[in-house]
């Protein structure tokens, strides 16, 4: 991988990975649309690596809290501070982890093909950019994710699993499920940053078990500049879009996910 991929792949997937927008199909979409060869799963590794970086250290606090209580519950029995929401994210996980081992090789073979993989995404893209409107538009409310119950995580989690289909993106189906259970609109963006923190954890782990069964290649400079690249664009993404999803909504999202998917459709149908 030349300088410039290594930098525009990295930057795509640090911004992309906490939109909306998905960073799946962003990842797709550049091989499909440029001269370059998919970057493979070791770049993807390196890449998360640095987006789960970027948000346990923008959210450190939070994440040390959460940590700490729900730790300790496990010692005591009694679910005091934030151990309510460390075991609610824990929950929220187990849907997408279970589907992702379940459907693991459609989604990395099928679903990652130039043929089937853009049409799957630009519908993606569109319908559940749809939905991310309706939720934003009629059903958010003023509830903080300190506020949700089982069945909220729950439907959060099963609504991650969706996450999985290029193009969906699990920020913006989780936002989306956030906001339809009327949560606000940046407590629907927290609970899902927090959410892909395990979910990230698991993803990479699956990734390396792979690198390492298939004997792949290991770059070590080019992973290391993805890493960090990826880091820095995400923590920046995180921080702005918080700012700006509070003064503007997920309108101008969903404007984006619906001409970029028939953009998709006119290029590949």
């Amino acid at each position: 991988m030349t300088v410039l991929e290594i930098i525009v792949l990295a930057i795509v997937q640090g911004l992309t990975e906490f939109l909306p927008i998905s960073s799946a199909a962003h990842l797709i979409l550049v091989p499909l649309m440029t001269p370059w060869d998919d970057q493979g799963l070791g770049f993807d590794l390196a890449v998360h690596a640095g987006t789960l970086t970027a948000v346990i250290v923008y959210f450190r606090r939070d994440v040390y809290s959460i940590s700490r209580d729900t730790f300790a519950s496990l010692a005591t029995r009694r679910i005091d501070g934030d151990a309510r929401l460390g075991w609610w994210v824990t929950i929220a996980t187990i849907p997408v982890g279970l589907a992702g081992l379940t459907f693991k090789g459609l989604i990395e073979t099928t679903l990652r093909t130039p043929e089937v993989g853009a049409v799957v995404m630009a519908f993606a893209l569109i319908g559940f950019g749809l939905l991310l409107g309706l939720a934003d538009w009629r059903f958010r409310g003023e509830r903080s994710e300190r506020d949700l119950r089982l069945f909220d995580a729950l439907f959060i989690g099963f609504a991650q699993a969706l996450a999985l289909i290029p193009g969906t993106s699990r920020s913006g189906i989780t936002i989306t499920a956030g906001l339809f259970l009327g949560l606000s609109r940046e407590a629907a963006a927290r609970f899902s940053f927090l959410m892909s923190i395990p979910v990230i954890v698991l993803a990479s782990g699956l990734m390396l078990v792979d690198m390492v069964r298939d004997g792949a290649a290991t770059d070590w400079t080019a992973f290391g500049l993805g890493a960090v690249v990826a880091g820095i664009s995400a923590f920046l993404c995180i921080h702005y879009f918080l700012v700006f999803i509070s003064r503007i909504g997920m309108q101008p999202f969903v404007v984006y996910r619906v001409v970029l998917g028939v953009i998709l459709l006119m290029l590949f149908l």
